[in-house]
């Protein structure tokens, strides 16, 4: 869908990357079945090869974990909000966002749970911490979302 205020949009891909790298917490959207389920998470994300992949991380049950089984088809959503201003005899909001989507597959091998607990780790400021050491690591779910679409937009 082509986005109505171009003026806002951000089209390079670099520039979308570094607005999610800049975040905090993903908003992950999933269909719920009767209602769409939305979830706050913690996240990592790299690029590679022209496209942004997001890793977070799950308990092994609940409606998360249910769904995610059910139906691995997500959306990413996450932003920045600075303040709101009197502008043009209205008032608007200052930010930045992203918005993507893609298919939520289940990390199996140890080798790349660690690796995505080592974006987790660097995003949060804790890259000297030993990811393979992590003692939740054997007890969840590391999943990796690679964006086959994806958006941004600012008003700055």
């Amino acid at each position: 869908m082509e986005m109505r205020r171009k003026d806002r949009e951000i089209t390079d891909l670099n520039q979308i990357y570094d607005i999610l790298c800049r975040c905090d917490t993903i908003n992950l959207g999933m269909n719920g079945g009767t209602a769409p389920y939305v979830i706050p998470m913690t996240f990592a994300c790299s690029i590679e090869d022209g496209q942004i992949t997001v890793y977070f991380h799950s308990a092994l049950g609940g409606r998360k974990w249910e769904i995610l089984n059910h139906d691995p088809n997500v959306c990413v959503e996450a932003h920045l909000y600075y303040k709101t201003v009197e502008e043009k005899g209205g008032i608007t909001a200052k930010y930045e966002s992203v918005i993507g989507t893609g298919i939520a597959e289940k990390l199996e091998a140890r080798e790349q749970k660690v690796e995505a607990f080592k974006y987790m780790l660097e995003h949060y400021k804790h890259s000297g911490f030993p990811a393979e050491s992590c003692k939740g690591l054997p007890d969840c779910a590391v999943f990796k979302v690679v964006l086959t679409e994806v958006s941004g937009k600012h008003n700055l």
